[in-house]
């Protein structure tokens, strides 16, 4: 096993190469750009599916390093989070499909990263 700082760099990496393929697709769409005239599509849907794969290995590395028991119930903060990580899973695909949006969810970005470092810090459930 790896020590807890790894699975925190893997977590950390994971979470910027998400921010950089969503937020890209996102510019790319406000500004007119489809999928059929991205030529780094590949590219950035890669990125973001690695960066899915290190966040959601970097997670739940970290919680075996604090001890979190397999097989007990995962608590309210940590489903949270689950949400959050599906929510940007998907959301990356809205940008094209509703390009109108695309402004907007480059403002709830933040807003959702806020809410998924609130609950691991605080752990309020």
């Amino acid at each position: 096993m790896f020590p807890h700082q790894f699975y925190e760099i893997l977590h950390i990496l994971g979470i910027a190469m998400l921010f950089m393929a969503i937020g890209g697709v996102a510019v790319h769409a406000a500004n007119g750009g489809t999928k059929a005239t991205s030529t780094t599509r590949p590219l950035v849907s890669a990125v973001h599916g690695i960066g899915m794969l290190l966040i959601l290995v970097g997670g739940f590395g970290m919680l075996a390093r604090i001890g979190f028991a397999h097989g007990t119930n995962f608590p309210g903060w940590l489903w949270v989070k689950l949400i959050i990580w599906l929510a940007f899973g998907g959301l990356a695909l809205l940008p094209y499909r509703k390009p109108a949006l695309a402004k907007p969810f480059l403002l709830l970005m933040p807003v959702l990263a806020g809410v998924a470092v609130y609950m691991v810090l605080y752990k309020p459930f």
